[in-house]
């Protein structure tokens, strides 16, 4: 600043700063340098005034030396802040860039221990292929040599009936013989054949014997190359095995309801004589109608729809979700989970609305059908009741029986969820944004029928905890591969 304004005077000088503030590279030191021309325009105007009052007692020269002099202060103090706060910057950089190299390192350190392990398991891999390749070439080679012996022993097979051809043929002789006094000469013919079809006999037993010997060492060789292709494909089916369905519970099967609505029975039956739709599947079936399939059904106070009845159990159910190969997404809107969406002959979801209306005329059981992906099935019963639209149709459960561990919160009002209406978010947190699709939420993590369909191969832990899974509270995660949700009235004593 002293060398490129010091030709300038008072006036101009201060121009001068201010063009040189306003060059580029000012950057981040615009505040301080302000500030010191802010000080220096004070000092100067200052000066001025010292100037010109004492104008007629000191001499130009004079007084161009005390301006010099104190703005060579003015520019030192600046300068020196300046200092200051480019060197608390540079410090507050160097903290900033060593924690960016430690994360880097520990992020490298990270990186490097998960490519050992990943050559580590290549290199198994690796060595489990070599071996199965080596198996199966002794195989083949084992494969060659039971084909030989087979040969072989049809060689023999046909040996052995030339021979016993010629021993009938020599049975005749001794029958002939037994009457006339054999000659020296036809004894002795008769004991070298004896002897021989001894020792042919012999010859056959022991080429048997190595023959079994060997389908037993091909069974061995067989079995190890199964085990060695259960190695290889352990890893990608690991995750399947994890996410299958453990063996049948010792639970009974049968499950017996309670009769909570006796007067139903009656009254219902004298809805199966009179014209027009039913109002349920079961109404159907007591009417007469006894195969699955797609029927109108009008419940009490509402319009007639169409839905899915499945005969099973000696009776007929209303089904109200269908999930079977993943063709249909479920990732919809509020509006639609309450009208309804998707093919009743293929994945559907029957509405809101509509389940409501069915619920509202007696008392329900809700029955779901779970089937993993090694095509276990399992099934858990509920009594339960369902609230209409202002209540965002809250779901009231009960367990009554079934063949898997409970995964939904019994006598607990659950709210039905949406991404776009989210009933009631646990921590600021949306469930079914997250965890995809509409469901009943009480924490977001126990089980989803209307999540995202994802095969057990899926690549991404996050992408299957989106999936279609069960979870129970204090278990695994059940990855599935279909499910089934279905309703029917409690005024069916018992069933299997």
């Amino acid at each position: 600043l002293q060398q490129s304004c010091s030709n300038n005077y008072p006036s101009r000088k201060r121009l001068c700063i201010l063009n040189i503030l306003r060059a580029p590279g000012a950057g981040n030191m615009k505040v301080i340098l302000l500030f010191l021309f802010v000080a220096l325009l004070t000092l100067s105007a200052r000066a001025e005034k010292d100037y010109s009052s004492f104008d007629s007692a000191a001499s130009p020269e004079t007084k161009s030396r005390f301006a010099m002099l104190d703005d060579v202060r003015i520019l030192a103090n600046g300068l020196l802040q300046l200092g200051h706060g480019l060197k608390d910057f540079v410090h507050k950089t160097k903290g900033q860039m060593n924690d960016i190299f430690q994360k880097l390192y520990i992020f490298d350190r990270s990186f490097d221990e998960l490519s050992q392990q990943t050559s580590e398991i290549k290199e198994e891999e690796e060595q489990l292929r070599q071996t199965t390749a080596r198996l199966q070439i002794h195989n083949e080679e084992i494969k060659n040599l039971s084909q030989e012996m087979n040969s072989k022993i049809e060689d023999l097979i046909q040996n052995k009936i030339q021979l016993q051809e010629q021993v009938w043929g020599l049975e005749d002789k001794v029958t002939k013989l037994a009457t006339i006094q054999p000659s020296a000469q036809d004894t002795k013919e008769i004991s070298s054949l004896k002897a021989f079809v001894e020792e042919q006999d012999n010859h056959i037993k022991q080429l048997l014997r190595i023959v079994e010997d060997q389908h037993i060492q091909l069974d061995r060789q067989h079995n190890q190359i199964m085990e060695l292709e259960d190695k290889l494909n352990h890893i990608e089916l690991q995750e399947l095995s994890e996410n299958s369905f453990p063996e049948e519970p010792s639970e009974a099967r049968a499950i017996s309801f309670p009769l909570l609505n006796t007067t139903a029975q009656s009254d219902d039956f004298l809805l199966f004589s009179l014209p027009g739709p039913a109002p349920d599947c079961t109404a159907l079936y007591h009417s007469g109608t006894r195969s699955s399939g797609v029927y109108t059904i009008q419940p009490n106070g509402s319009e007639p729809f169409d839905v899915y009845c499945e005969t099973k159990l000696g009776t007929s159910w209303t089904v109200i979700q269908n999930r079977v190969d993943g063709s249909l997404d479920f990732n919809q809107t509020w509006d639609a989970y309450t009208d309804g969406f998707g093919d009743l002959k293929g994945e559907f979801w029957l509405g809101l609305n509509k389940t409501y209306s069915i619920i509202k005329q007696g008392d329900y059981i809700l029955r779901i059908e779970l089937q993993d992906w090694r095509y276990n099935k399992r099934f858990v019963d509920y009594a339960f009741s369902l609230g209409g639209p202002e209540t965002d149709y809250t779901l009231l459960l009960s367990r009554i029986s079934g063949s898997i561990p409970n995964a939904l919160p019994e006598q607990t009002e659950l709210r039905f969820s949406t991404p776009d209406h989210d009933a009631n978010p646990i921590n600021d947190f949306n469930c079914p944004e997250n965890y995809i699709g509409g469901w009943w939420h009480s924490e977001c993590e126990e089980t989803n029928l209307n999540g995202k369909y994802v095969a057990p191969r899926s690549k991404g832990r996050l992408d299957r905890r989106k999936g279609l899974y069960w979870k129970p509270k204090k278990g695994r995660y059940y990855l599935l591969k279909s499910t089934k949700i279905m309703i029917h009235p409690t005024d069916l004593k018992s069933f299997d």
